[in-house]
């Protein structure tokens, strides 16, 4: 089992540097940080964004993985994306994880003023998303032109360290969005579903675990689980953690994602159960 963490981009990087520095001494496989412009009650700052943010932490880090967690079409174009993540995987060397979702509702979905979309169109439009940026990011040019997203001659040079391309990790809850994974992903990522207790998440979690299964008809893809989703916040103490990963393990997942600790509001608690988790990571 690989574990990750994400790190919020919620602190001035004068602050925020030495956590992604002991996401890699602490032994973390891969360490991710949301992709918003604005996410939930903490859009009334500070807030920063996930491209530069991954870059610095290129730059201070050399062997853990960084993605984001999970990049959005609500505000993002495949062509320029594209240019990002090449950018990304060279200044990482060939560490970085494109995590991509549908993009929901909310912050992100208003402030550039647009139309919302039903959750079929969001489908639709991730779809086009992805295939799109798979294109791009594999073949020398490309010209595409769909209902959501279009590309006139974009070019992939120099193309990434990765090849043929960064390994997309695709959140997926419903049937397109699974099968969009199971197809596209070297990756899929899920949240589980809605529940009232910690044993109905991870009811709808094994849910989801069989539906991917079958969509992936033995396709090797890693399976990912954000193991904070749930009720229980998972570094809340060493015994929950501990738990999450072993109920993760049995349902298949190859990796699992938690949270930093963070003083108050979402994903609350304190370092020092995150300094004990990663002495069990080291062992």
């Amino acid at each position: 089992m690989r574990v990750g963490i994400v790190i919020l981009a919620d602190d001035r990087w004068s602050n925020t540097r030495r956590r992604w520095q002991l996401a890699e001494e602490y032994g973390f496989a891969h360490a991710w940080t949301y992709d918003h412009i604005g996410w939930r009650d903490l859009v009334n700052g500070p807030w920063f964004d996930a491209v530069p943010t991954l870059a610095a932490a290129a730059a201070v880090t050399s062997t853990i993985g960084l993605g984001t967690f999970v990049a959005s079409p609500n505000f993002r174009h495949p062509v320029h994306f594209a240019r990002e993540i090449t950018t990304l995987d060279d200044l990482s060397a060939g560490r970085l994880i494109v995590g991509m979702g549908a993009g929901g509702t909310g912050y992100d979905a208003d402030v550039l003023g647009r139309d919302p979309l039903t959750p079929r169109q969001r489908a639709d439009r991730f779809v086009e998303f992805v295939t799109l940026l798979d294109a791009i990011l594999t073949n020398d040019t490309t010209t595409s032109r769909g209902e959501h997203y279009a590309a006139v001659d974009a070019r992939r040079a120099p193309g990434c360290v990765q090849q043929p391309r960064a390994p997309f990790v695709i959140a997926g809850n419903g049937r397109r969005t699974i099968a969009l994974a199971a197809q596209h992903g070297q990756g899929w990522v899920t949240t589980g579903g809605e529940a009232d207790s910690q044993e109905g998440w991870w009811g709808t979690v094994a849910d989801l675990a069989r539906r991917f299964d079958d969509a992936a008809e033995g396709r090797p893809v890693d399976r990912y689980l954000s193991i904070d989703a749930g009720p229980v916040y998972s570094l809340s103490s060493v015994d929950a953690f501990a738990d999450a990963v072993g109920r993760a393990t049995e349902l298949g997942f190859s990796d699992v994602v938690a949270h930093w600790p963070r003083e108050s509001s979402w994903y609350a608690g304190d370092e020092s159960t995150l300094e004990q988790v990663a002495d069990l990571l080291a062992h």
